[in-house]
C-alpha cells in the first residue's frame, strides 16, 4: 500500500461538497423502511479517550503525514422505521488501518501499525440526519486459522428515543464477504442492506450507507 499524501485537509474534508445532488447521497424518500441490521461490536471497539476523533481520519491533528492506503469517503442517513431523519443522532465508527490492524491494545495481528491513522471517528447527524467521514478502506485479516475477515468498518448509532445499533458496513464486490461468518449471520434477504457500493467521484471512493434505528415505544 502506499501513502495517500500531496491531498490538503481541506479538500477532503470538502470532497463531498457536491455530492448531496448526486444518487451517491440522494435523499432517501420517506415511507417505511426495513431496520438495519446488528451486527457484532468486536473486541477492538476503543477503551480509551483520544484527542482526536473527528470525521476525518486520515490525519491525526498534530501530525504532517497522512494515513496510508485508499482514502474514501462514507457517508448516509439516519432514519427512523417510517423514513423521517434522525437529528442530533451520534454515529461511531471504528475500524482496522490499510494493513488490517486495529490501533487497540488488545489487537495482537502481527500486521503493523499506522500511526497516522485515527482509527475512530464520531459525528451527529444534521438536520436532515445525515453524517459523513473520509477515512482509508480497510484492510482483511485474519480473525481465525480458517477465517478471513473481509474488510469491513463497525458502526454505533444511537439517539434518545432510539434503539441502539451496533452494527458493520461491508464493501461489495469482496469475495471474502460470502463466507464471512458475521455478514452470514445476517438474514439472507438483509444481508444486502450492510453491503455498500463505492462509486468514485473526483478521485476518491465515495459509499452511501444509511442507518435506520427503531423508536422505542
Amino acid at each position: 500500500m502506499k501513502k495517500t499524501t500531496k491531498i490538503s485537509r481541506r479538500s477532503i474534508l470538502t470532497a463531498g461538497a457536491g455530492v448531496a445532488a448526486s444518487a451517491i447521497c440522494a435523499t432517501v424518500l420517506a415511507g417505511p423502511k426495513a431496520l438495519t441490521p446488528a451486527n457484532p461490536e468486536g473486541p477492538f471497539y476503543p477503551k480509551h479517550e483520544q484527542l482526536d476523533k473527528d470525521t476525518d481520519l486520515t490525519l491525526i491533528e498534530g501530525h504532517i503525514e497522512r494515513a496510508q492506503g485508499q482514502v474514501i469517503r462514507v457517508n448516509g442517513q439516519v432514519l427512523d422505521d417510517q423514513g423521517q431523519p434522525i437529528e442530533g443522532a451520534l454515529v461511531d465508527i471504528w475500524q482496522a488501518n490499510s494493513h488490517g490492524r486495529y490501533h487497540h491494545e488488545d489487537d495482537r495481528s502481527p500486521a503493523p501499525e499506522d500511526p497516522n491513522f485515527q482509527g475512530w471517528g464520531m459525528v451527529k447527524t444534521d438536520a436532515d440526519g445525515r453524517y459523513a467521514f473520509t477515512t482509508i478502506k480497510p484492510r482483511a485479516y485474519k480473525a481465525e486459522e480458517d477465517w478471513t475477515r473481509p474488510p469491513h468498518i463497525h458502526y454505533k448509532v444511537s439517539r434518545r428515543g432510539y434503539h441502539e445499533i451496533i452494527t458493520q458496513m461491508y464493501f461489495a464486490g469482496e469475495a471474502l464477504n460470502e463466507a464471512d461468518k458475521l455478514l452470514n449471520s445476517v438474514a439472507e434477504d438483509e444481508r444486502h442492506l450492510l453491503v455498500v457500493d463505492f462509486q468514485e467521484l473526483d478521485g476518491i471512493p465515495h459509499g452511501r450507507f444509511p442507518i435506520v434505528l427503531a423508536r422505542v415505544t
